[in-house]
Order: C-alpha cells, then structure tokens, then sequence
C-alpha cells in the first residue's frame, strides 16, 4: 500500500471512502463529492487494463484539493483496507472498484470472481469491523442477461446472467444483501446501464470507435447493428450515485439508466455526424456474452431518489467529443 500525496499533507478527517477512485465513473464522483466539501479518501490499485497514466489524468484534478487522499491499494488487501478504516474512520463507503468488461470476463474469470466477488466480501467485511453502515456498491446491467420484458425493472429476474462479469455483479449483490440481514447495514445497489461520457475507458465503444473513426481505421461491429444499449451520461450517473448517497437506507437496488435505448447502427450514425467523419465498418459475428439490448426502468429510482436523467445521446456525444479531441492534442488518448 503507498499514499499518493495530497495537496495537503496534513491529516484531516474522513468522511467518504471511494474505491475505484482513479476510474472513469470514480474520478467525476470524487470531484463531485469534494465540490460539495466532503472529505474523500480514494483507492485505487491503478491495474494494468489500461494506461496508468490516464488514470493519473482522471484523478489529478481530485488531488489539488486538500480534502483528497488517495490511496494506492487493492481492495482483494484486507490489511490495506482495514488500516484505512482505521486511520480515515469513514462514515460510508462507495465502492465503485471491479474488474470490469464482458468480453475479457469470459478470458479470465478466476481473475473476476477473485475481484468483484472476493474483493466486495473483503469490502464488506472490513465495513463490519469498523461499524461503517453505509455501504454503496456499483453493480450493472449486465445481471439482466438477455431479459426478455423491456424495460428492465428491478424487480425482474436476474438468475441468468450471460458472461462471467454479470454473474460476478450479480453475486455482488448477493453478498450485500446478507450482510445487510444479518449485520443491519444499510446498503444500496445500483444498476449502472452503459455509461459514457469524458473520462470513459479506452476500450468501451463509444470512445473507441471515436479513436478508429478519426483515425480512420475500421470499427469492429459486431452483429447486424440492431443491438440496443442504454448509453447514460456520465453526469446522470453522478447525479444519481449523489442521491443514493443521500438515502442510504436498508437494502435497495436501483437502475440508474437513460431510458432510451438506441441502436448500434443509429450510435454510428450520430458517431459520424458529431465528428464529421464516415466510419469504416468491419462486420464481425456476434459474440459470446454479448445480450441484445439494455433498456432500463428508472420508475423506482426517479420515486424514491428523485433521479432525473437529463443528457440524451447527441448532446452527451456532443460532450465526449469535444473532450475526446483536448484530450488528442495533449496525447492522452
């Protein structure tokens, strides 16, 4: 475990431990937090999915503020994890850390299970110890496999999960749901549907398709483009996580999605019209783990946290592309 300094060396009082903190969804909720004066403590084992140094981007601007520390530490160390709680002494802890990703979950799923299940017993455990009663746990909608009703609603069933990575956060939730029986914790779940917005990994298919499209280079487009994915702005999700932090209350899961699913086919035209280029398409076979659509049932969440998702594709696309090419001129993507 190392400290990455603050701009304040002095000791301060913890209020909100992050895991994940460096991450694309974990840096906005870390700016977030300590714009609203929250003291955070982030956590990050910075892994080798991608480059270390956007990371290091995403977490800069968190790292000018004296109401910041972050820590470099797998959240699978359970003496790593407990010497936080001990010295920061959180009121509430937010984990957002996972290895995340459908397709390399069906590569490597020892390595999945050994973080997103392990890793959140180890979470919750140390939460236990130390009398942390709020817990906050990033899941997906990926435990919706190929559901078949749309919109996807929490209260569907979510026992078929298509890729190791859903059974993984699935599992997630399990976990939370004992110990939140058996030690009075209060935890809430939330169901992240395909969030995208500046900051979004390398890997994920709007911001790789925006690298191959202006690079002109083929994307890789898998299927007949009739796939539906519920692209939810990165700001919408913050706005969300906000509110769950602020109603925190026995076990709850909530979708936090748009709600207006669009089409692989019509992502790439918009793609192309935001950043004035024709995609090169390269046409691929479907491919395992991959489910037809994500379409989620916000009722719930807009009931009892107010969330109100507000960004609709074009204008958060509008968004990630003006960030996308700053971030080119300064060679960071």
């Amino acid at each position: 475990m190392s400290i990455i300094a603050s701009a304040d060396k002095k000791g301060f009082d913890l209020k909100v431990l992050v895991t994940g903190a460096a991450g694309f969804i974990g840096s906005h909720l870390c700016e977030r937090l300590l714009s609203e004066g929250t003291v955070v403590v982030g956590l990050d084992n910075f892994d080798g999915f991608y480059s270390r140094r956007i990371k290091e981007a995403n977490i800069a601007m968190s790292l000018s503020n004296k109401n910041f520390k972050l820590v470099e530490g797998d959240i699978r160390d359970a003496a790593c994890v407990e010497k936080i709680l001990s010295d920061k002494k959180p009121e509430m802890i937010i984990h957002l850390a996972a290895k995340a990703g459908v397709r390399p979950s069906i590569e490597d799923p020892i390595g999945y299970e050994d973080v997103n299940v392990h890793g959140t017993v180890v979470m919750l455990e140390a939460a236990k110890k130390f009398g942390i009663k709020k817990f906050i746990f990033a899941s997906s909608s990926s435990v919706y496999g190929n559901n078949k009703k749309v919109p996807f609603s929490e209260s569907d069933n979510v026992d078929f999960p298509i890729s190791p990575y859903g059974a993984t956060k699935k599992a997630g939730e399990l976990i939370c749901h004992t110990y939140s029986h058996l030690y009075g914790m209060n935890i809430t779940c939330l169901r992240f549907f395909t969030v995208y917005g500046p900051r979004q990994r390398p890997d994920l298919a709007v911001h790789k398709f925006s690298r191959l499209i202006e690079q002109g280079r083929p994307i890789p487009v898998f299927g007949d483009g009739s796939m539906m994915r519920d692209f939810t702005f990165i700001d919408d999700i913050i706005n969300g996580v906000i509110s769950a932090i602020n109603n925190c209350d026995g076990y709850e899961i909530y979708n936090l999605g748009e709600s207006r699913p669009v089409r692989l086919d019509e992502m790439i035209k918009a793609m192309e019209k935001v950043l004035g280029k024709k995609a090169v398409i390269n046409k691929l076979p479907e491919q395992p783990g991959d489910v037809k659509q994500t379409y989620a049932d916000v009722t719930k969440a807009k009931r009892k946290l107010g969330y109100n998702p507000r960004t609709d594709f074009a204008a958060g696309l509008e968004k990630f592309v003006k960030w996308f090419r700053e971030q080119h001129k300064l060679n960071l993507v």
